[in-house]
C-alpha cells in the first residue's frame, strides 16, 4: 500500500481492553430492559472480561463465564477472576463451551451474553462510525478484520449496509475476513466448498455436510491467536451475508505471519493482542496478491490490547529462533522476523553504556 493509506482502528483502549466493549454495552443495556437477573456466556477470553467488567459495574446482573480449560490466555483470565464471575473452566475449547452455555442459558433461565445475542452486534456496529468520523466519513476501500466468531464482520457489513441505504455514505467498502491457518473455517466454506449467502438462501444441508466431515477428521481449531480460535463460527451465515453484500473476500494467515505483523504494529505504538494482527497480516497478503491496490484506501480493525496476551509477545521478542521452534514448531512458528531481543550485561557501568550505544 502506498504511504498514507493503511489506517488502524485500536479498541485495545477500551475499559476492558477489547472491541467486544462495544456489543457489550448494548447487551447489558437490553439485559436491564427484559429484567434478566443473571448472564452467562462463553469465551475464548475477551467475551468473559467484558461481561465480568459490565456485571460489576451494574451490579445486578451477576454473571458466569464458560472458557476452555488451557485454552484462555492469562491476561483475560485474571480481568474475569478480578472482576468477581464466576469463571467455569469446561474439559474442552470454545465450541464445547458455546454448545453448553446455550443448554445452561435455557436451563437457568440466563441471559446469554454471546454474539448469537443481536444486540451484541448491534453494539459492535458503533466500531465502524468511529472508523467513518476518524476518516472524516470518506469511505475506505477495504475494512480488514479478523475471523473468528464473525460477529464483527456480521456488524460492520450491517452498518454499512445501513448507512448505505440511508444515503449517509455512497458506496459500501469491501469487507475481508481474515482467519488464521490453523482456524480456517470460513476461509474453507467460502474457497473449498464455494457456500455463499445466496441472497439469503444458504445451503444449510452443505454446511451441516461440511461440519460433519471436520468432525470425522477430528479437525480442531488450533492457533496462538486464542481470540480467533474456533471451529463452527455462530454468525457464519450472517458474515457470509456481509461478504456478499460488500464483494469482499476471505483470506488466511499463519502464526507467522500473525507474529510478524504483530511486532511491527506494536514497534508504531499500537501494541496488540495476535488476533488482532491477523487483519495487518491479511491485509500485507492481500496487496502483495494484487486484490487490494496499492492507492486502496485499508481500515484494519485492532481488535485487542496487547497485555491481552503478554506470553507470546515476550516469548516473540526473548527466544532464539530455535527456542521458538522448539516452542511454538506446532504452530507453525520458526522465528521472530522482527524481535526485540533484550540485552544482557553485568552489572557494569562501561558494558551497560556500551549496550545501550550498540
Amino acid at each position: 500500500m502506498a504511504p498514507g493509506r493503511l489506517f488502524l482502528q485500536y479498541e485495545g483502549l477500551n475499559p476492558s481492553g477489547s472491541f467486544k466493549d462495544n456489543g457489550m454495552t448494548a447487551a447489558f443495556t437490553h439485559a436491564r430492559l427484559v429484567g434478566a437477573t443473571r448472564a452467562v456466556c462463553a469465551s475464548t477470553g475477551n467475551t468473559s472480561a467484558a461481561v465480568a467488567l459490565y456485571s460489576a459495574v451494574d451490579g445486578r446482573i451477576p454473571a458466569a463465564v464458560l472458557v476452555g480449560s488451557g485454552k484462555i490466555a492469562y491476561g483475560k483470565l485474571a480481568q474475569a477472576l478480578d472482576f468477581g464471575v464466576r469463571v467455569v473452566e469446561v474439559e474442552g475449547d470454545f465450541d464445547v463451551c458455546m454448545e453448553r452455555v446455550k443448554e445452561v442459558a435455557r436451563e437457568l433461565k440466563m441471559y446469554l451474553m454471546n454474539s448469537l445475542n443481536p444486540f451484541r452486534l448491534e453494539g459492535q456496529k458503533t466500531i465502524m462510525y468511529r472508523i467513518l468520523e476518524g476518516l472524516r466519513w470518506e469511505v475506505p476501500d477495504w475494512l480488514i478484520v479478523p475471523g473468528g466468531n464473525l460477529g464483527n464482520s456480521s456488524a460492520f457489513g450491517k452498518a454499512f449496509k445501513e448507512l448505505h441505504e440511508m444515503g449517509l455514505i455512497p458506496r459500501m467498502p469491501r469487507i475481508a475476513v481474515i482467519n488464521a491457518a490453523g482456524a480456517d473455517t470460513l476461509c474453507r466454506i467460502v474457497e473449498d466448498e464455494r457456500i455463499t449467502w445466496n441472497g439469503g438462501h444458504v445451503d444449510e444441508n452443505r454446511v451441516a455436510a461440511f461440519y460433519d466431515r471436520m468432525d470425522a477428521e477430528k479437525r480442531r481449531a488450533r492457533t496462538l491467536a486464542s481470540a480467533i480460535e474456533i471451529n463452527r463460527p455462530v454468525n457464519l451465515k450472517k458474515c457470509l451475508r456481509a461478504i456478499e453484500w460488500t464483494g469482499g473476500c476471505v483470506e488466511k494467515v499463519t502464526d507467522q505471519e500473525i507474529l510478524d505483523a504483530k511486532a511491527q504494529v506494536g514497534a508504531g505504538g499500537f501494541g496488540c493482542e495476535p488476533a488482532s494482527a491477523a487483519g495487518v497480516a491479511g491485509a500485507r497478503k492481500l496487496r502483495a496478491a494484487g486484490i487490494i491496490g496499492r492507492d486502496d484506501r485499508v481500515a484494519c480493525v485492532l481488535t485487542g490490547h496487547a497485555l491481552k496476551d503478554p506470553h507470546a509477545t515476550v516469548a516473540y521478542h526473548t527466544r532464539t529462533d530455535a527456542q521458538l521452534a522448539e516452542e511454538y514448531g506446532a504452530y507453525g512458528v520458526r522465528g521472530a522476523a522482527h524481535g526485540n531481543h533484550p540485552v544482557v550485561v553485568p552489572d557494569d557501568l562501561e558494558k551497560i553504556v556500551a549496550a545501550i550505544q550498540s
